[in-house]
C-alpha cells in the first residue's frame, strides 16, 4: 500500500505540473486529473482525510495526494491489475497477457510486418 501511495503522489505532483503548463497556455483542465490505481487501500487512504495506524509510517510529505483528491484536482480511480498496461514493462507475463497489452500500447510482433 505505501508504495502505491507513494507512487501515486508522485504522479498528483506531475500532473499538477502538467495541468499549470496547460494553464499557461489557455487549456485549463476542467476537471481532475485522473490516477488509475490497483491497489484499493491507497485508493481508500487518499480519500480519508482521517490519520490512523496504517499510514503514520508514510511519510509526511506524501500526503499532499489526499489534499489534491478532496479539492478535486486529482481523483483516484481503481483499475484492475489485468488493464494495467504498464505490467508489460515491469512484470512477467503470460504469453497471452504479454500480446493482449502489447497490441494496447499500438505496438505489433517484428514477424507480422516484414
Amino acid at each position: 500500500t505505501e508504495a502505491e501511495f507513494v507512487a501515486a503522489a508522485s504522479f498528483a505532483c506531475q500532473g499538477v505540473w502538467l495541468r499549470r503548463i496547460l494553464e499557461q497556455l489557455k487549456q485549463t483542465q476542467l476537471t481532475g486529473t485522473v490516477i488509475f490505481c490497483d491497489n484499493t487501500s491507497s485508493i481508500k487512504l487518499s480519500k480519508n482525510p482521517v490519520m490512523h495506524g496504517r499510514c503514520k509510517h508514510i511519510d509526511v510529505r506524501y500526503h499532499f495526494l489526499r489534499d489534491l483528491t478532496k479539492d478535486g484536482t486529482v481523483q483516484m480511480s481503481f483499475c484492475s491489475s489485468q488493464d494495467q498496461i504498464a505490467d508489460i514493462m515491469t512484470k512477467a507475463l503470460k504469453l497471452e497477457t504479454f500480446c493482449n497489452l502489447r497490441a494496447r500500447l499500438g505496438m505489433c510482433d517484428l514477424t507480422d510486418v516484414i
